[in-house]
């Protein structure tokens, strides 16, 4: 008889890796199986880290295309794209973190399987091998608990399938061979948003079509119109409140068909269109019905507040349950639940959790907005601050944006963190701390800050909610 897993892992993105590997540190047998034949899920694959790459690139090639390095004494002449390398570029550095992990599995002797799961019965997962010797054939693992860690997939529109050609997702426009001169992004959320300056930067005419009435999804109202303006400023084009109805691709290119809020039809041309609609969890093809584990229309998992679904051994993480779909979320309740299966205090804070769009500027927020405070009725004070005050952001020549901060009107604790600026995603990262220790906006605002750096716009946005800051 095969030995006994004391957990198998299904999916090897943040939420499965990384709770594999903590599992493993807690003395667990531990094995995963993945799909993909790499490791890293979509975040490492085809979504957070190419995407990145590309941003990156993309901005230096911008900033030397337009001038702004002449700000700064450097004059460049005949700048000119090599999109070839600039992809090659990116691929290195998704090969280069994938065997990473696979690495990190062999460290902590986990045992590896690149294939497809499917559960039998609640201590039986079945495995189709897609690599290796056995490939083709199916092993059974006995486990006394299973994580289900399959992560989410892009949403396809009825009218506008994916061909990979014309109507593409996130993943081809990770790879696309030639700039589109026209690039059409139904979708003003993070992917719609990033993807879009990518190849806004690189020379594509973007406009972006978004259903609701603001982008950036749940962001604080102010801070997207704030972000908006500095887009359209760039280039990037919106149509805000438009409903797509259809997408024709019989000529050369696409047109895209709305209808405007008032009832208005009109419609877009390009030579690509970017459906960026958002994900779904990929929670089909796993036996979950099979086990009677509960599952709703969208495909999102049930589980307790300890992760577990109604069949007590099995546990999902990740973008297969409820709250935003973003890799560190994963991780954490991926760790939560090793945590828990080694007999540990397993646990997620909900109210910390970060979110960024990595445009430039970026945005970045944790906690909540005033439209959510507003609606529960809480009480608030709000504390806000320019980047263009900031001596550092002048310093890089990079000053849209502002920090707010919010706090309750009676215990000054923070709610929420919003900023739109350089570096958001870093200079956040202290505001997460601090509401993670449940500090009040007087703990940041007596709280050092080096001089002349761009966490002194937070220090500041905290010093604002009493009406004393002192740089602006």
């Amino acid at each position: 008889m095969a030995d006994v897993f004391d957990v198998v892992v299904i999916g090897g993105g943040p939420a499965g890796y990384t709770g594999a590997i903590r599992a493993a540190q807690l003395g667990l047998k531990v094995a995963i199986v993945e799909k993909r034949g790499t490791l890293g899920g979509t975040c490492l694959n085809v979504g957070c880290i190419p995407s990145k790459a590309l941003l990156e690139s993309s901005e230096h090639y911008s900033m030397a295309q337009h001038g702004e390095f002449a700000l700064h004494g450097l004059k460049m002449s005949k700048v000119e794209l090599d999109l070839p390398a600039l992809m090659e570029r990116k691929a290195k550095i998704v090969k280069s973190l994938t065997e990473g992990v696979q690495f990190l599995m062999k460290k902590n002797k986990i045992t590896y399987f690149v294939g497809e799961a499917e559960l039998q019965t609640a201590s039986k997962v079945s495995v189709k091998l897609l690599a290796g010797e056995k490939k083709g054939t199916s092993e059974i693992l006995e486990t006394k608990n299973i994580m289900l860690a399959t992560g989410s997939t892009v949403i396809e529109l009825p009218f506008a399938k994916f061909d990979g050609k014309k109507i593409i997702s996130s993943t081809e426009a990770l790879e696309l061979p030639e700039v589109p001169k026209k690039l059409v992004v139904i979708g003003g959320g993070a992917i719609g948003l990033e993807m879009g300056s990518v190849w806004m930067r690189l020379g594509s005419e973007v406009t972006v079509v978004e259903y609701a009435a603001n982008i950036a999804g749940q962001a604080d109202l102010g801070l997207s119109k704030v972000l908006m303006r500095v887009l359209e400023k760039q280039g990037m084009k919106f149509s805000l409140s438009t409903k797509v109805t259809a997408v024709d691709t019989k000529g050369k290119g696409v047109v895209v068909k709305a209808e405007t809020a008032d009832g208005k039809q009109i419609e877009f041309e390009g030579d690509k269109v970017l459906v960026a609609a958002g994900r779904k969890p990929f929670s089909q093809g796993l036996g979950l019905e099979k086990l009677g584990i509960k599952v709703d229309g969208r495909g999102v998992v049930d589980v307790d507040s300890h992760f577990r679904t109604n069949v007590p051994n099995i546990y999902a993480v990740g973008d297969l349950i409820r709250g935003p779909m973003l890799a560190h979320k994963a991780e954490e309740e991926g760790v939560a639940v090793a945590e828990i299966l080694g007999g540990k205090p397993g646990h997620v804070n909900y109210d910390t959790v970060p979110w960024v769009i990595y445009t430039w500027p970026e945005m970045a927020a944790v906690g909540k907005s005033e439209e959510e405070l507003k609606k529960a009725g809480v009480a608030y004070r709000v504390g806000s601050f320019p980047f263009v005050a900031n001596a550092r952001a002048k310093t890089m020549g990079m000053t849209d944006g502002q920090v707010k901060i919010i706090a309750d009107e009676k215990t000054d604790r923070v709610l929420g963190v919003h900023i739109v600026g350089p570096r958001a995603s870093d200079v956040l990262a202290e505001a997460v701390v601090a509401m993670e220790f449940g500090a009040s906006s007087e703990d940041i605002a007596r709280s050092f800050h080096g001089h002349p750096t761009l966490s002194e716009v937070v220090r500041e946005a905290a010093l604002a909610v009493d009406k004393r800051a002192r740089q602006g």
